[in-house]
């Protein structure tokens, strides 16, 4: 409560009380406080005014004290002589507006922020805000996240201003009394903090920050957990007593939290979490959605990344029979579904089959009027699979028809030319081979700091070329350039893995096993950490640095990873696979050299 001077009754013990916090001179015994203690309280109507009472006790105060101090009374005699009277607001600021002025005002505020829709609007609403409820509002923690979805959304501000908002937002919510565990949370904040989390991880993501990323994405993935429904739940359910659906918040945390493992090269991981999108979408989704459809392919997608095209095959098929269902076969969703088809058969080296696709895509594609991109790559992917069909001289008159119609220093006519000389390559005609890939080295060399992760792949395909003709130093060159690029990617680790390998197989091919040593042992770690441990890539790159440790007359380190790439390879290709049996006789090589013949008879 706040008083006017009107209002106030200034008597000798409030006057001591204005100085006693003024003073250091408050002790009981003081002078002052031996001159009002003894007085009565006076009476307002007799009273002197109150500032020459001030000016009084002031100069008692501070006068030079040549005589001896006045003795003060017994301290069992002061029963709270002095009640401390309602203290008066002295700063220099006007005094707050009253509490029902105060929430109309960030009521308005609040209002004006859920009615604005562009991004200025947003903007300039948020302030208004920000200057009407204090800073640990929760409204303003919700609308800090609702400003930063928007921004991200839009692509109008950078990342680092999105996560500035998550953060304050995470601040807001985590300061609320029952938000520290998800236990203690309501459903409600649970999922506002899951969606703060969310939108953190995201802009980390977008500023390569990729640990931060997964960190802040699993801890919204361990908050929705305990709201999720049960397996097998129908659509409709999963809703929060308020009426949320927590599911959609789920699916893009656990899609995110694929993006940023796929990146940090855990592709094993970030395929574990695309199923558990899918199967998200699946509980979400009526069926026959078309975005269910675009799940499956994705899905099929990410496993023919991972070159696992038998579990690829599956769910592109259930891709283009939903697509076909629900769209017609002319849609441009089954086009690309076929195209994908095309590339999975290509990998299971069903090449007719593939071709079959791949033609029906093309078909498709022109007659809804496609002639851009997508066109022409899947006439390139057309060639590819003719050359695997020993079809060199049709591969050729399709790739030369697509270099008319790309421009000179374009990405897909470095393609064109490096699908040329594969053809060319194949039929042994060496001066033509090598004239293409210095053409589509000429294009890739302009493109490096464009498109560096695609650049590095394809340097990598025109390197197995050069292989082809002889030209190993060449080769190595190539994949040392494109290593030197990945490795300044942080989400192209995957790839490091493969052409680190390639590189110590070509120097141990070529009689350099020293310098093949470090590349092998670097390339099984980073495979493993992509692709999984027990990948049919990782089982070759051991058989690979078991030979080198042979050739180095280290046979015990060498039985060591012959063993190794049995074991992978039993999993990921069988124990017949001609692989796998020759990896077993390098193993059975490896105990001969040590002497130890019983192991060796036990192999043969």
């Amino acid at each position: 409560m706040f008083l006017s001077p009107a209002q106030t009754t200034y008597g000798p013990d409030s006057i001591y009380l204005l100085l006693r916090r003024e003073s250091p001179a408050h002790r009981p015994d003081s002078s002052l406080f031996a001159l009002t203690a003894g007085r009565r309280r006076c009476d307002p109507a007799t009273a002197p005014s109150a500032t020459m009472a001030l000016r009084r006790a002031a100069s008692v105060l501070l006068r030079t004290r040549l005589r001896a101090p006045v003795t003060s009374l017994p301290r069992k005699a002061l029963i709270n002589p002095l009640l401390a009277p309602p203290r008066r607001h002295f700063s220099p600021r006007p005094p707050p507006p009253v509490p029902a002025a105060a929430a109309a005002v960030a009521d308005a505020a609040e209002e004006a922020f859920e009615a604005a829709r562009s991004t200025n609007d947003m903007l300039a609403a948020f302030s208004r805000l920000e200057g009407a409820v204090p800073a640990n509002d929760k409204r303003l923690a919700l609308a800090c996240l609702k400003l930063g979805q928007h921004l991200e959304a839009s692509g109008s501000a950078d990342a680092s201003r999105v996560l500035a908002l998550a953060l304050r937002c995470l601040g807001i919510l985590e300061a609320s009394p029952n938000a520290s565990t998800p236990a203690s949370a309501s459903a409600s904040d649970a999922v506002s903090l899951a969606m703060a989390l969310h939108l953190a991880g995201s802009a980390s993501f977008d500023l390569s920050r990729f640990h931060d990323a997964l960190s802040l994405l699993s801890r919204a993935q361990r908050l929705l957990a305990p709201l999720l429904p049960d397996e097998g739940v129908a659509f409709g359910a999963g809703e929060e007593p308020g009426g949320f659906d927590v599911r959609p918040v789920a699916h893009a945390v656990r899609l995110q939290l694929a993006n940023v493992k796929t990146a940090l090269g855990r592709r094993e991981e970030a395929l574990a979490d695309m199923r558990a999108c899918l199967d998200l979408k699946e509980s979400i989704l009526p069926p026959g959605s078309r975005e269910l459809g675009v799940a499956y392919r994705d899905l099929a997608e990410a496993y023919a990344t991972l070159l696992d095209f038998k579990q690829a095959l599956p769910f592109c098929q259930k891709a283009l029979k939903l697509h076909e269902s629900t769209l017609g076969k002319n849609s441009v969703e089954v086009a690309h579904d076929r195209r994908l088809l095309g590339v999975i058969y290509t990998g299971l080296e069903q090449h007719e089959q593939a071709l079959e696709q791949n033609e029906i895509s093309q078909k498709v594609m022109k007659s809804w009027g496609a002639a851009g991109s997508d066109l022409l790559h899947a006439e390139i992917d057309a060639a590819n699979i003719k050359i695997a069909l020993g079809k060199f001289d049709e591969a050729v008159s399709v790739l030369k028809n697509v270099a008319k119609q790309v421009e000179k220093d374009n990405e897909m006519r470095a393609l064109v030319f490096i699908s040329m000389a594969k053809a060319l390559a194949n039929q042994e005609k060496v001066g033509d081979t090598k004239r293409c890939l210095e053409i589509a080295c000429d294009i890739l060399e302009k493109k490096e700091f464009a498109t560096p992760d695609k650049v590095a792949e394809m340097y990598t395909e025109v390197s197995s070329l050069y292989e082809m003709v002889n030209e190993f130093e060449k080769a190595i060159s190539l994949l040392k350039r494109g290593l030197g690029m990945l490795e300044r990617i942080p989400q192209a680790q995957h790839l490091e893995g493969n052409v680190a390998a390639r590189i110590g197989w070509l120097l141990l091919f070529t009689g350099k096993v020293t310098e093949a040593v470090p590349y092998l042992e670097d390339a099984v770690e980073r495979m493993k950490d992509s692709f999984g441990p027990k990948h049919y890539g990782v089982g070759y790159v051991y058989n690979n640095l078991g030979a080198a440790y042979m050739e180095m007359d280290r046979p015990q380190s060498a039985a060591q990873m012959f063993a190794l790439a049995k074991e992978v390879m039993d999993v990921s290709l069988g124990p017949h696979h001609s692989d796998t049996i020759e990896a077993c006789q390098s193993l059975a090589k490896a105990y001969d050299a040590m002497g130890r013949y019983s192991f060796t008879n036990a192999l043969q």
